[in-house]
């Protein structure tokens, strides 16, 4: 369980973790930047590749807009890796083996025997800001919904 539930408006909280390629990326590093972070269950599954697909169709439009796109699940750099070159993903993947960045995002799903990432997303702002909180995720039309939100946020 996370003490407290993260809200719009609070600083986003940072971390660092590898990435696909097993270089470390750090949250407060990409701050100048919209970032849009993903949490998913696991790679290779049906709703995840799905989703992965979906920002992958869409990365001009969200690079257009200045917007990083962070996809993180509890899977190994390894295995993210062998799911980003599969399906030609442009963006990156972070390994959060432990769980513990899902869980500071309220996005953890502790079953026991084993952990997974809910299907939550967050945009956060330049200033390192969230910005938006998605719980309720449909895979399908996830980043039609962000790419919208994009362009009423960045004109406020």
């Amino acid at each position: 369980m996370s003490a407290q539930p993260i809200k719009v408006g609070a600083s986003a909280p940072d971390f660092t973790l590898v990435d696909q390629n097993n270089e470390s990326q750090t949250l407060s590093k990409m701050r100048g930047q919209w970032v849009v972070m993903y949490f998913y269950p696991k790679d290779e599954t049906p709703g995840c590749t799905t989703e992965a697909c979906n920002f992958r169709d869409n990365i001009l439009s969200l690079r257009v807009k200045k917007a990083a796109v962070w996809g993180i699940s509890v899977d190994n750099s390894k295995s993210h890796a062998a799911f980003s070159e599969k399906y030609k993903l442009p963006f990156t993947l972070l390994a959060d083996v432990g769980g513990q960045v899902a869980k500071q995002y309220g996005s953890l799903l502790n079953m026991v025997i084993f952990k997974v990432a809910k299907r939550h997303s967050f945009i956060i702002d330049p200033e390192g800001k969230v910005a938006k909180i998605y719980r309720n995720v449909n895979p399908k039309t996830h980043v039609e919904q962000i790419l919208k939100d994009l362009d009423g946020l960045q004109k406020k």
